[in-house]
């Protein structure tokens, strides 16, 4: 008989569960344990093991120091092979996008051209150019060299005293303080902070060169530091865009697109576009369980069970079509030979394309041509090219209203998602009248907001499945798909009107068991959705009615 180990968190004892221990811990199907559901035994409850599920990826949420830590032993590994200095070490690893691999083997075979090129060494000077056409035999040089002037009285003159320097950015003689980089390019410190934080909070810069024109020359960190001196806002500022650079070069970091959150989530598992095929990564930052984003694909939101691809082409799709489709089904038709969408401005039904100039019926579709003066009565109703053109029509209008079947259905969980904020503040009142009309505790009435926590995050999910059935190609998969689909959907809706049902106090604890239940249910039911879409992509179960990215 196996057997597994646990450490307690807050006594350092081993609890050995053997195999009949699990099965007698597992909850049924049929029911659910209030310690399970509704957060009422929670102190009862047994640390249990953290366990992956397939539909979810392995990830780490990192703060900025720790990414800046990761950063400096980047710096510290080329410092201690090149031999130079850490402004020098960070600048090269900027200019090879953190790519320690490429930098090592260019820096090997031309020291000098990668420094060049990132800017922390002079370029070397032109050789002189020899002339073409040399002149033969020796030149005869002179003797005489010029003389210094000479005072009247036959003394050497002074040389005139030196001016002060100017600098040649805002030409102020008042300025004392004077900085350059190895360039030599001397500039007054006040415009200098000018210039660094301009680059900074204007054009978010990291990657800051000499402010002489035509000059390569990178600024060191320490200089940037100096030159702000005690703006420590932009220094911050500063070190978050290096931040950013950093995450943005490497294929396994991404950064909360969240506003004002500077954590990075490292994913590994979805690093190159091929993993993006068999999962959805789904990834939470630390600094809140709201931060919910794909790590994958731009979409700052949980976009589970449709992998990537196919959810960009569909948001790309909502924006194109959805907001004429419904016009479009209602006021127009198209033509019979080009498929152009026609709308009617008159009263006659003789129709003329404007594109292909075919003249048609707007009645019966058919051509015009066979109408002859019997135009009102369309009697070739059934006549071959009449059918052709009524069929080409049937076609485009059976696509649109299958968009419209899904888009509406997405739209509509979509809608019911965002009122979820109201229905917390009626849920919470009815949690309030319950404490007061029952013997129930606030925590024992806290089954309401978990079961509108699981409505919301289901919604979710079924908002996005009907966008993976719009694409999905027609088949027992499909099929298998829809029914899944079907059963969540009517196990929400159930549990919706569980929630918003009236409060009758001597029926509370029958409704809060019913409640219970069903939230457990609806979990089970969201969790076989997930599941089976997860494994599809895996085994290669799904296939698509039109090309998508990364599939065959």
């Amino acid at each position: 008989m196996s057997s597994d180990y646990e450490i307690s968190d807050d006594e350092n004892e081993y609890y050995e569960y053997d195999d009949e221990d699990e099965e007698m811990m597992d909850v049924e199907d049929g029911s659910a344990s209030e310690i399970e559901a509704d957060g009422f035994g929670n102190d009862f409850k047994v640390a249990a093991r953290d366990e992956r599920k397939i539909y979810e990826v392995e990830y780490s949420a990192l703060s900025q120091p720790e990414v800046e830590r990761i950063m400096q032993s980047e710096v510290d590994h080329i410092t201690s092979i090149f031999g130079v200095e850490q402004p020098v070490a960070a600048i090269l690893l900027r200019h090879m996008n953190w790519n320690k691999e490429k930098l090592i083997e260019k820096y090997m075979d031309n020291a000098s051209a990668v420094s060049v090129a990132a800017g922390v060494e002079l370029p070397p000077p032109p050789k002189p150019s020899s002339s073409r056409h040399p002149t033969a035999g020796p030149q005869r040089t002179s003797r005489r060299s010029p003389s210094a002037p000479k005072s009247p009285k036959g003394k050497r003159a002074t040389p005139p005293a030196e001016e002060p320097f100017v600098c040649p950015i805002c030409f102020d003689d008042t300025q004392t303080e004077f900085l350059a980089l190895l360039c030599d390019h001397k500039f007054c410190a006040a415009c200098w902070k000018e210039y660094i934080t301009s680059k900074i909070r204007t054009e978010a810069e990291c990657m800051i060169a000499c402010m002489a024109e035509g000059c390569n020359i990178a600024v060191p960190d320490p200089f940037v530091d100096k030159a702000l001196g005690d703006d420590r806002e932009t220094w911050s500022r500063y070190q978050e865009l290096l931040v950013r650079q950093f995450v943005s070069c490497i294929p396994h970091l991404k950064f909360c697109p969240y506003p004002s959150c500077t954590y990075t989530v490292s994913c590994p598992a979805a690093a190159t576009k091929s993993s993006l095929t068999q999962i959805v990564p789904i990834v939470t930052c630390g600094a809140s369980n709201t931060h919910v984003f794909c790590f994958g694909c731009p979409i700052d939101a949980d976009h589970r069970p449709v992998v990537c691809a196919v959810a960009r082409m569909w948001l790309k799709k909502c924006q194109d079509d959805s907001e004429t489709a419904n016009w479009i089904k209602s006021n127009t038709k198209e033509c019979s030979k080009c498929q152009s969408t026609i709308e009617k401005n008159g009263g006659c039904n003789h129709m003329t394309c404007k594109k292909c100039k075919y003249e048609f019926c707007w009645v019966c579709m058919g051509p015009w041509t066979e109408h002859g003066t019997s135009w009102y009565s369309c009697n070739r109703y059934d006549e071959k090219a009449s059918v052709d053109a009524r069929d080409a029509q049937t076609r485009s209008r059976a696509s649109l209203e299958r968009y419209l079947h899904y888009y509406n259905r997405w739209a509509n969980h979509e809608q019911s998602a965002k009122l979820s904020m109201e229905l917390y503040v009626k849920t919470e009142k009815k949690m309030e009248e319950m404490q007061i009309t029952s013997e129930l505790t606030w925590i024992q009435v806290q089954f309401m907001k978990k079961a509108v926590d699981v409505v919301h995050k289901c919604r979710m999910t079924l908002k996005w499945t009907y966008a993976m059935a719009y694409y999905l190609a027609s088949g027992n998969q499909k099929e298998l798909f829809e029914d899944n689909q079907r059963d969540l959907e009517r196990a929400v809706e159930e549990l919706s009107e569980l929630i918003e049902a009236p409060i009758d106090p001597e029926t509370i604890m029958a409704l809060r068991q019913k409640v219970t239940d069903k939230t457990v249910y609806v979990q089970k039911r969201n969790e076989i959705m997930l599941e089976d879409t997860a494994k599809g992509y895996l085994e290669g179960r799904w296939t698509w009615n039109v090309p998508v990215e990364g599939f065959d």
